[in-house]
């Protein structure tokens, strides 16, 4: 028999809207919000297929090169927490708004850096701002939706984050070999700005205005240490490349996050209301959940680095090819994430998640021996098959593990649990980038091989999915 809490929250929304009526979500709304969602996860993979033309008309090194990726990644992932808090206390539409004109005007000084410099600010900016975006989405589900349509909107809220990433790379490789206008890699970054005009146009007229009944006092010292925290993990794992400061900072990470915790227990203990509350963390869904997505999403995070790398670099393949290898996996992981809600209903969260990642595993370890086997012309024809294959996969995993985590979260706490689960997201994503591309890097530079260094970062999210199958299938 199915439980409750395995499959979708009950009971009415708690909150209200600005004049006291109950909210509910209508379908377009969903859809803006989700859009500011896919822009926010768009972008922290599209520069994947620009790195050589950004270090070529810039003149920026390589460390450079890594900043324009983390800077956006480390900020987004910092902020998120604080963001959903935000948007608690003073109107998650507000707050969308206006991190969608911020991403906007973010955008436009990332199309416009003269310096390698400007663009790293910039895209600090951009991450800044896409934290405010990106919590709201969520937490207006959870607030004004329940049973099959809250299930539905953050199944298609899993899909989108998954989808953006897969786009970023299709789209961003198509956009920089158009070269429209001559703006070659600009056009990345220019094209969020009509985007971001149309939600702002319209977002302040479909999405309902929604903020927690008892908005909490922001939680100052908590932020802090988490920050501490984050910081100490991030940096040296994005920029420290085994040096012995990246060592001393990346010890410090535990000390900041256990002090973290410490104070957050502490806080909620005195009755009031800790940024992230241990006491939602303890929830076995989510707890579980966050667990999968860390390892789900660090995976992730780590294939599409590489793969870029490695089919742009290794394979001299153009940003447009390499993109389009991807395009059939980005259809079969959009198929696949339509189709959840219908197979939760059916067969439970866990089993599916279990499936999912088990028929991951599998796929992701044929396309690891076939790069490694076949290099330097690996058959692109059947890595093409296989990735597709692995794309269903993934949309069967992505948008459960969302639900599954938000499952059980109330919707007046909806705001910690939509920044908690985004964080972990993109902490998850940063932490993949970081640890398998330089996983990559070393075992390429040791072999002499880019398929070599391939197929070990691939062969090791293949591991990292049988984990998970193996964590959803005994968590019943």
């Amino acid at each position: 028999m199915t439980s409750t809490s395995d499959r979708s929250a009950v009971g009415p929304p708690s909150e209200t809207s600005e004049s006291g009526h109950p909210v509910a979500l209508a379908t377009p709304a969903l859809l803006l919000l989700l859009m500011g969602a896919f822009l926010s996860m768009t972008d922290f993979f599209i520069v994947n297929v620009a790195l050589a033309d950004i270090q070529s008309s810039l003149r920026a090194s390589a460390s450079t090169l890594e900043l324009v990726i983390a800077g956006y990644g480390i900020t987004y992932a910092l902020l998120l927490v604080a963001g959903g808090r935000l948007g608690d206390a003073i109107g998650r539409r507000r707050v969308f708004l206006i991190g969608m004109a911020a991403f906007g005007i973010a955008s436009l000084l990332c199309g416009l850096a003269p310096t390698a410099g400007l663009l790293v600010a910039a895209r600090v900016v951009q991450g800044a701002a896409a934290a405010m975006v990106t919590p709201q989405v969520l937490a207006t589900i959870q607030a004004t939706l329940t049973g099959a349509p809250r299930l539905r909107a953050i199944s298609w809220f899993g899909a989108t984050a998954g989808l953006g990433a897969i786009v970023g790379q299709v789209g961003g490789g198509w956009l920089v070999s158009a070269n429209i206008a001559g703006s070659e890699w600009r056009s990345i970054f220019l094209v969020n700005i009509p985007v971001v005009v149309v939600g702002l146009i319209l977002g302040r007229r479909l999405i309902p205005e929604t903020r927690s009944p008892n908005p909490a006092r922001h939680d100052v010292a908590g932020t802090v240490l988490l920050g501490l925290g984050l910081l100490a993990l991030l940096i040296p794992l994005t920029e420290g490349a085994g040096s012995w400061w990246a060592w001393l900072i990346l010890a410090t990470a535990p000390i900041w996050l256990l002090a973290c915790v410490l104070h957050e227990r502490r806080v909620e203990a005195a009755g009031r209301v800790p940024l992230v509350p241990p006491t939602l963390i303890a929830v076995r869904s989510m707890s579980q959940g966050l667990l999968l997505s860390l390892l789900f999403f660090a995976g992730f995070g780590g294939f599409m680095f590489t793969f870029a790398v490695m089919t742009q670099r290794g394979l001299g393949l153009s940003a447009m090819r390499a993109g389009l290898l991807l395009a059939p996996m980005m259809v079969a992981f959009l198929t696949a994430s339509l189709l959840t809600p219908r197979l939760v209903a059916r067969f439970e969260r866990r089993p599916l998640i279990a499936l999912g990642s088990g028929a991951m595993a599998i796929t992701l370890a044929a396309s690891a021996f076939e790069v490694f086997h076949g290099w330097p012309e690996p058959s692109l024809v059947t890595l093409g098959v296989l990735l597709t294959l692995a794309g269903f996969a993934q949309g069967l995993v992505a948008p459960t593990l969302f639900s599954l985590t938000l499952s059980e979260v109330p919707p007046s706490q909806a705001g910690f649990g939509s920044g908690v689960m985004s964080t972990t997201q993109q902490v998850a994503l940063a932490l993949g980038v970081a640890v398998l591309g330089y996983v990559f890097t070393t075992v390429t530079a040791h072999s002499g091989s880019m398929g070599t260094g391939f197929g070990v970062v691939v062969g090791a999210q293949a591991l990292l999915c049988l984990t998970i199958a193996g964590i959803a299938g005994l968590g019943r």
